[in-house]
Order: structure tokens, then C-alpha cells, then sequence
């Protein structure tokens, strides 16, 4: 067996002494839309997953510092990188909230940053003159080259990296803005696509995945039929809210009745997200180190850990 399999009440021992850091009123901020994760979730699941990551953490500040005593070299700064996948509506922001909240609570590595791919998805006026629109959250509707720069300058320790910022409402990178990331001690990056080995075009594959700078992967699981029934309630929870701005993108769906939003929702789902899915997001689930699979009411029921 390549992964080590656990119940939610097997894992949740494996928290030890660890303590709950996270307030009921900290978790709220945490959650997101139509998100029905607990204390008690935090407690069994995301606890034990930050004493192990802490773990990690340390034993890779111990290797690199042997590695620099070796050579002789004074100590430099790389983040720890951790990769948060799985498809849209699965709950990955939540997740990486989550993870990123824990972590930033342990004494030895306090600076903990999220960035998610969205900030390097190519402008709304690119996607459309390469005919990509109906493609969003495909491998091929990326600025690989830009990730991969962005990866590449973390993990050489620069002191000061500039991430596009993305927005859900305008459905857009934002022009001109940016989120500054200040060599934080992990670094949590969060996003379909993460895992890919392809970049979506035709030819031979890249020959360096944004994979190879991560430390640790997970994966967050679920039948198809349980992020499906989420992504649609996820849509008409929007409807009632953030599509109701002029300057949404999808301001043209505010008016639907509950019907018509339905079968929107659905035909977005089949048509580009349960696709996306399953050509490219499933296929890499066994590259991730952990797995955490998910319930119809949102809740983790199961953990497996890869063996190293």
C-alpha cells in the first residue's frame, strides 16, 4: 500500500498534546461560503495535520542548516512550501485558512503566507483571444512561466516577491495590483491545477512542474455527486449575493429564478468544472503526500498519509 490509511478518530489521536489555538469566533472568520467546518473538525483533522507539519518543518530547517554547516555557508532563508489541491467547491480555502491559521501558531516558523493560482491566471482579454474562456481553471489557462518564476525566486530566499491579485467579483486579475510576499517561514499554495505535470498545450511536457518546489501536498477528496450538489449551492448562495453587483461578472445571472439558476449551475458544473476535474484535477490526486477525503455534509471522514 502506497498510503497509510486512517480514521478521522484513529488521526485525531495522533494530535498528542498539541492545543486548540482557533476560537469559535476565529473558525467563522475561517469558513467559507456554505463551509460547515467545526471545532471539532479542527480537533480531529487540522491538528494532528499541523503537528505533523510542524514536524516536517523542523526536521527540513535541520537538514538545510547541516547542509549549509557542510559547506560552510551562512544560513539562508528558504519557506517550506506547502500545495493545497482538488476542485473547485471542495473546500480548499477553507482548508488552507485553516492550515495557515494553526501553523502560524507554532513558535518556530510564526510567518505563514497564502497565495492561491488564481493570481496567475491569464487576464479575462488573453483567455478570450486564445479562444480559453470556457477553459478557465484548465492547466492551459495559466501563466505557467510566471508560477514557476514566482516558485523559483521563493525557494532562492528573495527577500521581497509581488503576486497578481485576482478577483471572484470581476471574475479578473486586478490591473496594477499586487500582494507582496516578505519571505514568510511556509509558504501555502492553494489551487486546482497544482499537482499538474501538463501544462494543457500540445507537445512534450513541461521539464519542471510547479510540483517539484513543494515539501508537502494535499489533496482534498470527495465523490463527484458530493462537490457537485456544493458547487450548485455554492451558486445560489452567490446569486443572492455577490452576483447582485452591477460589477459582478456574473451580475447577469441575479435575476434568474431559483429554476433557472439551478440549471445554470449544473451546466457550468458539467460543462467546464466536472471536466476539468476529471481530465486533470483527479489524475493527480495520488501525487499529493496526504489525502483527506470528504463527506456529502462537508465533513473529512477519512485521512491517508504516502509513505515516504
Amino acid at each position: 500500500m502506497r498510503y497509510i490509511p486512517f480514521t478521522k478518530e484513529d488521526w485525531g489521536r495522533l494530535r498528542a498534546a498539541t492545543p486548540l489555538t482557533l476560537t469559535e469566533l476565529d473558525l467563522a472568520e475561517l469558513r467559507g461560503i456554505n463551509e460547515r467546518i467545526s471545532l471539532e473538525e479542527v480537533t480531529l483533522v487540522y491538528l494532528p495535520l499541523s503537528r505533523l507539519l510542524n514536524l516536517y518543518v523542523a526536521a527540513t530547517q535541520q537538514l538545510r542548516q547541516t547542509t549549509d554547516t557542510f559547506l560552510g555557508a551562512l544560513p539562508a532563508p528558504v519557506s517550506y512550501v506547502i500545495a493545497i489541491a482538488g476542485s473547485v467547491a471542495v473546500g480548499k480555502s477553507t482548508a488552507a485558512r485553516v492550515i495557515q491559521a494553526l501553523l502560524s501558531r507554532w513558535p518556530n516558523h510564526p510567518r505563514v503566507d497564502l497565495v492561491t493560482t488564481d493570481g496567475f491566471l491569464y487576464p479575462n482579454n488573453v483567455l478570450e483571444s486564445r479562444g480559453l474562456m470556457n477553459r478557465k481553471g484548465f492547466p492551459e489557462s495559466y501563466d505557467l512561466r510566471a508560477l514557476l518564476q514566482f516558485m523559483r525566486d521563493l525557494k532562492s530566499g528573495q527577500p521581497m516577491l509581488e503576486v497578481p491579485v485576482y478577483s471572484h467579483e470581476a471574475y479578473d486579475i486586478v490591473p496594477d495590483r499586487k500582494k507582496l510576499i516578505e519571505q514568510p517561514d511556509i509558504m501555502i499554495v492553494e489551487g486546482l491545477n497544482v499537482l499538474q505535470t501538463t501544462d494543457g498545450r500540445p507537445g512534450p511536457p513541461p521539464r519542471t512542474f510547479v510540483s517539484d518546489f513543494f515539501d508537502f501536498s494535499i489533496f482534498i477528496d470527495t465523490e463527484e455527486s458530493h462537490v457537485r450538489q456544493w458547487y450548485v449551492d455554492r451558486f445560489l448562495t452567490l446569486q443572492k449575493t455577490v452576483f447582485q453587483s452591477p460589477s459582478s461578472y456574473f451580475h447577469r445571472y441575479a435575476s434568474f429564478n431559483h429554476g433557472e439558476a439551478i440549471a445554470t449551475a449544473v451546466q457550468i458544473w458539467e460543462s467546464i468544472n466536472a471536466v476539468n476535474l476529471r481530465q486533470n484535477i483527479l489524475p493527480t490526486r495520488e501525487r499529493a503526500h496526504l489525502i483527506l477525503e470528504k463527506a456529502s455534509d462537508h465533513s473529512v471522514t477519512s485521512v491517508k498519509l504516502r509513505k515516504l
